[in-house]
C-alpha cells in the first residue's frame, strides 16, 4: 500500500480537478496562457489563478506578493468559497463542508482500492472505476458527511460487493406497479407477506423510522440474498449479474446535487415514462437498446424509504459477443479501456457517434422523448477490436417527455447531456491520447444526417449549454432545477481549429 502522504497527494489531485473545472467554467475569466498553464482572473476579488491545462486541470496556483504559490485542496475550497461570496453576495457553509467531505471520501476510496482486488468482469470494473466521478461538480464524492465506515462497504469505487437484506412486508401494505416478479425469485416470503429486498446502507439510514413496523409485524427480516450484488456507478443501483437484473434503491444521502431518494412523484409516473421510452426504442430499429425500469415495489407506510425499482439486465439486450462498458469509464479511464488500445481514433470516434447520436435525436424528434443521455446513463458495447457497436441507455427517472416540458427546454437538456456531458468528454479523452485528432467535423456530419431543425441550428449556434453545478449548489437551487451557462460551441470551429473550443467545454 502506498504511504499515507501519497494517498493524500493523489486525493488532492482527484478532488481538485472537478472543483477547478467548475470554477473555470462558471466564474473565472481567462487571461492568458503561460508555458502549458492557463491564467484566470477571479472577478469577485480580482485574484489570479493559474492551472496546468487539460481536461482535468492540476497544480492550482494563486498569485500573491509578487509570486505564484501552490494551493492544496483545503486552500482551494477556501479560495472558491471566498470568491463565490463576493460573486453572488450569498453565504453558504454547507457546500464547502461537502467539498472537504468529497476529498476525504476520495482518500478513503484510494486507500481501499490499493488493498482490494478489482472485479475481473470488464463491465463491472468499468462501473466501479469512477474515482473522480462527475468532472464538473464541486463535490462529486461527498457522502453526506457520514463516517467512512458507514458507507465504504457499499462504495462502487472501493470494488464493493455485498448481499441484499431480504424483508417480508405484510401483503396488505404492499404498493407496487409494473412487473416486479423478479423480486419474488430472490427468496421466500412466509404466508401473508411479500418479499422486498433492501440495500443494507438504506436500512441503516432509516432504521429508526421503521422500528414500529418491525415491532408490530408489518415488516420482518428474512435474512439476505444467497449471492452478492455489485453497486454500479450510481451507488444506489446495484447489479445482480447472476439474475441479469439491476435494482435501484432509495438512499437518504445527498450525492452530487440531490438526495438520492426514490421520490413518490417520480415513482408514480415511472411506468408511463418507461413505456414511452420503450415504445420509442421499439420503433427505432438498429442495435440501440433501452434498459427498462419494469416497475417498483414498496410498503405503503414507508413509500419512499423502502422503494425498489426493478430494471432490465444487460443480457436480454446485448449484441452477441459484444462487451458492455460504462461510457463514463471510457472518459475517466480503467484497465482494459479500449481507448488505450491500438485503435484508429477517427474510426473509433465515428463508430461511437454512429451508435450514440441517432437514437437520442430520433427519440426526441419522432417521439418527444428527452433521454438523459449523459455518460453515467450510457453503456457502450464494443466488439473484439474495441469498436463501439451498440449503446444501451438507462434510467427512466431522468427522462423528460414532451409536452410535459417545453420543446425548447427539452432540447436544451438533451444538448447538455448528449453533447456537453457525453460527446465532449469522450472527445477530450480521445484528443488527450491522439492530439492530432479534430473530433468535431465528424460530429457535424452526424448531426447533419438528421432532419431536425434544432440539429441544423446547433451547427451555427455560437454557444452550447453548460450546467452550472457549482453555482447551483452554492445558491441552494433544487437539484432538478438545471441552470446553464453558455459555452463556446466547438462545432463552429469544426472546419478548422477544434482544440481551443474543445478546451472551453
Amino acid at each position: 500500500m502506498p504511504p499515507t502522504d501519497d494517498v493524500g497527494r493523489r486525493a488532492d489531485a482527484y478532488a481538485s480537478a472537478p472543483l477547478l473545472n467548475c470554477l473555470i467554467r462558471e466564474v473565472a475569466q481567462p487571461c492568458a496562457g503561460q508555458g502549458g498553464r492557463r491564467v484566470y482572473r477571479l472577478p469577485g476579488g480580482g485574484r489570479l489563478l493559474r492551472v496546468r491545462e487539460g481536461r482535468r486541470p492540476v497544480e492550482p496556483e494563486v498569485y500573491a506578493a509578487g509570486r505564484w504559490r501552490r494551493v492544496d485542496h483545503t486552500e482551494l475550497v477556501k479560495l472558491v468559497a471566498e470568491e463565490l461570496r463576493r460573486h453572488t453576495g450569498l453565504s453558504n457553509d454547507e457546500l464547502p463542508a461537502e467539498m472537504i467531505d468529497s476529498r476525504e471520501a476520495v482518500a478513503a476510496l484510494l486507500a481501499a482500492r490499493d488493498r482490494v482486488t478489482p472485479p475481473g468482469d470488464p463491465y463491472l470494473l468499468s462501473e466501479q472505476s469512477l474515482v473522480t466521478g462527475h468532472p464538473h461538480h464541486p463535490a462529486p464524492k461527498a457522502r453526506g458527511g457520514a463516517p467512512v465506515a458507514s458507507w465504504l462497504p457499499y462504495a462502487p469505487e472501493a470494488y464493493a460487493r455485498f448481499p441484499l437484506v431480504l424483508l417480508g412486508v405484510r401483503a396488505d401494505t404492499v404498493v407496487e406497479d409494473g412487473d416486479t416478479s423478479a423480486l419474488d425469485a430472490l427468496g421466500q416470503a412466509p404466508p401473508g407477506y411479500r418479499l422486498l429486498p433492501a440495500h443494507p446502507w438504506q436500512l441503516e439510514l432509516v432504521g429508526r423510522e421503521l422500528a414500529e413496523a418491525f415491532a408490530d409485524g408489518r415488516l420482518i427480516r428474512l435474512g439476505t440474498t444467497p449471492f452478492d450484488v455489485r453497486p454500479t456507478a450510481a451507488i444506489r443501483t446495484v447489479c445482480a449479474p447472476d439474475a441479469d437484473l439491476f435494482l435501484k434503491f432509495s438512499l437518504d444521502v445527498r450525492i452530487t446535487n440531490d438526495v438520492r431518494r426514490l421520490w413518490r412523484h417520480d415513482l408514480l409516473k415511472l411506468r408511463r415514462t418507461d413505456a414511452a421510452v420503450a415504445a420509442a426504442f421499439a420503433a427505432l430499429g438498429g442495435p440501440a437498446a433501452w434498459l427498462s425500469d419494469r416497475g417498483y415495489r414498496t410498503a405503503g407506510f414507508a413509500f419512499e424509504e423502502l422503494a425498489v425499482v426493478v430494471r432490465d439486465g444487460l443480457g436480454g439486450h446485448l449484441l452477441p459477443g459484444a462487451t458492455p462498458l460504462l461510457a463514463a469509464a471510457l472518459a475517466e479511464g480503467f484497465d482494459g479501456n479500449p481507448l488505450d488500445g491500438p485503435v484508429d481514433p477517427a474510426v473509433w470516434w465515428a463508430a461511437y457517434l454512429r451508435q450514440v447520436v441517432p437514437p437520442a435525436l430520433t427519440a426526441f424528434a419522432r417521439h418527444g422523448v428527452v433521454l438523459e443521455a449523459h455518460l453515467q446513463n450510457s453503456v457502450i458495447a464494443v466488439d473484439a477490436d474495441g469498436l463501439p457497436v451498440q449503446v444501451l441507455f438507462r434510467d427512466a427517472e431522468g427522462v423528460k417527455l414532451l409536452p410535459e416540458v417545453s420543446r425548447a427546454a427539452g432540447w436544451e437538456r438533451l444538448v447538455y447531456c448528449l453533447l456537453v456531458n457525453n460527446l465532449s468528454e469522450i472527445a477530450a479523452a480521445l484528443v488527450e491520447r491522439h492530439p492530432a485528432l479534430d473530433p468535431w467535423p465528424a460530429v457535424r456530419r452526424e448531426l447533419a444526417c438528421h432532419d431536425l431543425p434544432e440539429a441544423a441550428a446547433l451547427l451555427t449556434s455560437p454557444t452550447l449549454p453548460g450546467k452550472t453545478n457549482l453555482l447551483l449548489r452554492w445558491t441552494g437551487a433544487d437539484g432538478a432545477d438545471a441552470r446553464y451557462r453558455p459555452l463556446p460551441n466547438p462545432l463552429l470551429g469544426a472546419e478548422g481549429e477544434g482544440g481551443p473550443a474543445l478546451e472551453a467545454l
